[in-house]
């Protein structure tokens, strides 16, 4: 099969790219190449998506399968103008952000409601409409596509050092400040699994819209397997949502942040996406301990980023909750 990755220089884009050339397929990455090196054995053809001609390198090109992991409306539009033809299977990577009801359970794709598109003059997706914009993208890619709404990806390589940050904390061992409480859900996939189903997809032409996450565990559970796999001995010490809101420690990702953490109830649908079709058409995922363990030897060996509360900033949190409780 004649692969082409829009994008394939980072994270997911090099992880669909790597997986596709060691499956043997023909595989072709179109990108600045400025984010970092592609996957051995794919061929890379310089394009910038921000111009109007910015896919002209491609013309003349002949392909089975595309996969676009854009979040920009304009470069979507303009990438299915110039290569969306019958025959072609193509995948769009979009994102469980695009739902506009986060409180309720179990929802799935085929029936949860949407964000309101972004505008049709909108090119360019910021993180205040991210949602909205993958939104529009996915309009602009159309129903005979594969969607696939991936939750939080974790694994080697991840620049957000979301996840990263619970491997990297666990191994230290000691009292760990974990958030909420140890019966909260959580929810993501591991880039490489994410990446095997998306060329799987490819191979056997599946389309419709899916959520590409992994299965639904606890907190407890998610930061005792990982601690276990790690080797680590650690003491969890949890703590409710008011008094780390009082204390400005932010949630999900970014600077003084207990990353995957979301308040409840507000999120209480966020990490609880029924994926039970998505396994159904063969999305599989690895233990969490194959993850924790290999995201912890990416970073070491790469130093490779870790995001969120820093140990002195912790340490505080945990000595005001302790002087709190003992008042």
């Amino acid at each position: 099969m004649r692969m082409l990755i829009l994008g394939g220089s980072q994270f997911l884009g090099r992880a669909i790219a790597a997986h596709a050339c060691i499956a043997g397929h023909d595989v072709t990455c179109a990108a600045r190449g400025l984010a970092g090196p592609i996957a051995q054995g794919a061929r890379l053809i310089r394009i910038d998506r921000d111009i109007a001609d910015g896919l002209a390198p491609l013309a003349g090109e002949t392909f089975d399968a595309v996969v676009d992991v854009a979040r920009h409306p304009g470069q979507v539009r303009r990438a299915v103008a110039a290569l969306k033809r019958p025959g072609i299977h193509w995948t769009f990577v979009s994102t469980i952000s695009v739902y506009a009801d986060n409180r309720i359970p179990g929802q799935r794709a085929d029936t949860a409601p949407l964000r309101e598109p972004a505008t049709e003059d909108v090119e360019h997706s910021t993180d205040a409409i991210y949602g909205a914009a993958k939104v529009a993208c996915e309009q602009a890619v159309g129903a005979d596509a594969f969607i696939c709404r991936a939750g939080l990806i974790a694994g080697p390589e991840d620049p957000t050092g979301r996840f990263a940050y619970w491997p990297a904390r666990l191994a230290r061992g000691g009292e760990v400040l974990s958030p909420g409480s140890p019966d909260d859900a959580v929810q993501f996939i591991d880039v490489r699994d994410l990446a095997h189903w998306i060329v799987h997809a490819a191979e056997v032409r599946l389309t419709g819209t899916y959520d590409g996450i992994g299965p639904i565990s606890t907190r407890g559970e998610f930061l005792t397997e990982c601690a276990s796999a790690l080797n680590a001995s650690c003491e969890f010490t949890w703590i409710d949502r008011a008094f780390l809101e009082a204390h400005d420690v932010r949630r999900w990702a970014g600077p003084r942040s207990l990353p995957m953490w979301l308040p409840l109830p507000d999120f209480a649908g966020f990490l609880t996406r029924d994926t039970r079709p998505a396994r159904e058409a063969g999305l599989n995922s690895r233990p969490l301990g194959n993850t924790a363990r290999d995201t912890l030897d990416w970073l070491n060996a790469n130093n490779g980023p870790v995001i969120g509360l820093t140990s002195e900033e912790e340490k505080d949190v945990l000595a005001a909750w302790h002087a709190k409780r003992t008042a």
